[in-house]
């Protein structure tokens, strides 16, 4: 014999949503893409930092030699104006002799003429932004210039002679040496390349790091959602190990804590749920009896009503068919308290679909209220006591609370997943379901008047209709057609066997 106050969540996981698809980038992706990409940033800023520190130390150096160095042997030449072009010749191939730090070809310009130590008289590397700079400037100027490719360090530096009263006076001759940068610009390019290769070595150590960190964040977070699963299928006592002290920790101590007051909470439910089943049974269990004896002495004193006055007539039949109505409840009591606590089970036949609606209705005597468009020939397997309630039910609430006539169709369907089904509809010529009462039509005691104190049924026959309907793995649902009228239809499976929930007691 079960325990019908087993609470619920132990006996039936949910399981609810669609499966979930992997995300294509995780929280172990996302951190360690993170993590590498801090890594990248901080390795390619070092390196650029580094890269040009070390690219003007090289140019610097050199330049700074280059310049002091013509500096100075321009600043030691004193040359007889006008200018001998042969002799000029021969101090520009003194001059580029002591060239450091390598070797120059020295230009001079004086007018028009035009010298170098070269081959060519000019040359295409000196800018006219120099030339200025080089007139403007007593002691002259540099600029690191590429052509073709090849960088190269230029150097203007005007001719002046000294006055006896120490002043510099420009003699007009202006020098120009012309060095080739390229062992620099090798070096630098050996800096960067040194630079890249020390970059990419440096990621690949990162991502080690990377991935040990994404596993002590992960772990703590895979955690808690198998716990969270856990919980979902049942297991409130799930816990998790709280480890360390840092964030991560207290969101673990909080789920425990949160776990702690939902365990206490549902289990403070399911016991007033239990408490509750069980009173409505043993109430129901123990009215039963009497209600059977005050149910045959309404029947006699119906029969001999006719033979009293009026007034105790009256009282008669009002006391018979309160007894009635309170026999009713009792009954719907008892059938709910057994689908509460899984005790209801199915007695299944194979039968006429359409013959056991006739039966329902001619059971009844509804025969001339009720029209029928029932299709013959279809058999099913259920249980023809729950099904002949489902029908009576919803039947005997469009005869209630709609309006006649009332019209019971029956007809084989399928399902949007291509399932053969049963459906049975029931239609009245009522007002219709009002649309905030639609999402309650099923809730047991529910009222769709407010101020309807008291109705003819016991306010649970939509809700037995539910749960034999569920029984047997169908669904029933409630609407307004489009003539006005409630419609009520019942899907039951044709082919697959009903999902059971039995109980042996």
């Amino acid at each position: 014999m079960t325990d019908a106050r087993r609470p619920r969540a132990a006996t039936r996981a949910p399981r609810t949503g669609r499966p979930r698809r992997a995300a294509p980038f995780g929280l172990r992706t996302r951190l360690v893409l993170a993590f590498l990409l801090v890594a990248a940033v901080s390795a390619g800023t070092t390196a650029a930092l580094t890269y040009r520190e070390a690219r003007n130390a090289v140019l610097a150096g050199a330049q700074d030699t280059a310049v002091t160095s013509f500096r100075e042997q321009a600043e030691t030449l004193a040359p007889t104006l006008p200018v001998d072009p042969d002799m000029l010749r021969e101090t520009l191939f003194v001059i580029a002799a002591k060239a450091k730090p390598h070797p120059w070809i020295v230009f001079a310009e004086y007018g028009s003429l035009r010298v170098s130590s070269g081959t060519s008289p000019t040359s295409s590397v000196v800018t006219p932004e120099l030339r200025r700079t080089t007139l403007s400037t007593p002691h002259g100027g540099f600029q690191r210039v590429v052509k073709n490719g090849i960088p190269y360090l230029t150097i203007g530096m005007p001719v002046v002679t000294r006055t006896s009263a120490g002043s510099s006076v420009p003699t007009g001759l202006l020098l120009f040496a012309v060095m080739r940068m390229t062992d620099e610009q090798s070096d630098v390019d050996a800096l960067l390349t040194a630079a890249r290769n020390g970059a990419l070595p440096a990621l690949a150590i990162a991502l080690v790091p990377a991935l040990i960190a994404a596993r002590s964040v992960l772990r703590p977070v895979r955690a808690l959602n198998r716990a969270a699963r856990s919980m979902g299928s049942g297991r409130l006592d799930t816990r998790i190990q709280v480890r360390g002290s840092d964030e991560l920790a207290d969101l673990a101590s909080t789920f425990n804590e949160s776990a702690g007051l939902l365990e206490h909470s549902v289990d403070a439910l399911q016991q007033a749920e239990a408490r509750a089943r069980r009173f409505a049974s043993d109430v129901s269990h123990e009215l039963r009896t009497p209600l059977a004896g005050m149910l045959a002495v309404t029947e006699v004193l119906d029969e001999d009503a006719d033979g009293l006055d009026p007034d105790t007539a009256r009282a008669v039949r009002l006391i018979s068919a309160e007894t009635g109505k309170l026999a009713v409840l009792v009954e719907d009591l008892m059938e709910i308290s057994r689908f509460d606590a899984r005790a209801a089970e199915l007695n299944t036949d194979e039968v006429d679909a359409a013959e056991t609606v006739r039966k329902t209705l001619d059971h009844r005597h509804w025969g001339d209220r009720v029209r029928t468009e029932l299709r013959d020939g279809i058999r099913i397997r259920l249980d023809p006591r729950r099904f002949d309630l489902v029908v009576a039910n919803l039947v005997g609430n469009a005869l209630r609370h709609g309006g006649e006539p009332v019209t019971v169709r029956l007809d084989r369907g399928t399902t949007a997943e291509g399932a053969e089904v049963l459906i049975t509809e029931v239609t009245d010529n009522g007002p219709g379901i009002r649309p905030e009462v639609l999402p309650h039509i099923f809730d047991r005691f529910y009222k769709a008047d407010a101020a309807r104190g008291r109705s003819a049924g016991s306010g649970l026959g939509l809700a037995i209709t539910q749960e034999n309907v569920r029984l047997h793995g169908g669904t029933v649902r409630a609407a307004n057609g489009p003539q006005g009228g409630a419609v009520f239809t019942v899907e039951l499976p044709l082919h697959d066997r009903p999902g059971t929930e039995e109980a042996q007691e």
